[in-house]
């Protein structure tokens, strides 16, 4: 078995980027992208968000493609939304996503960013390069 130790920071937003992450089921959908995630052998460090997009941070594997991964973990949770929680509308990400590899002396803070997405957005303290999600 290899030894890798890589950090990633994913993030992606909702169709559109409308804030159809409701609430009242945010940590379930949280949990359907971490299960998935350690289904595909990731290791996850931590996930937060808002109504329109994911963070998640993340160490996968070398033997998966990123974007292979990436798209599994959206399919799985758009699927997991429409089907589990089903909503008077349909549930969908957008195509693109963005990712910044960093290193681990970073990682502690990266976390932190991740797990306080709502503090950072309500208090306009967001770090720009870790909220880009398309071209």
């Amino acid at each position: 078995m290899p030894y890798w130790r890589l950090f990633y920071h994913i993030t992606w937003a909702t169709k559109n980027r409308r804030p159809l992450i409701d609430p009242t089921w945010e940590s379930s959908l949280h949990a359907a992208i971490v299960a998935k995630a350690k289904a595909l052998g990731a290791y996850v460090y931590a996930i937060g968000g808002i109504e329109d997009h994911i963070h998640l941070v993340v160490s996968i594997p070398t033997s998966v493609l990123i974007s292979k991964f990436i798209g599994q973990v959206k399919g799985n949770s758009s699927h997991f939304v429409n089907h589990e929680i089903v909503l008077d509308y349909h549930f969908s990400w957008q195509n693109e996503y963005g990712i910044v590899s960093f290193g681990q002396k970073q990682l502690d803070r990266v976390v932190k960013y991740t797990k306080n997405q709502r503090q950072h957005h309500q208090n306009s303290t967001i770090m720009p390069f870790l909220e880009k999600n398309e071209g």
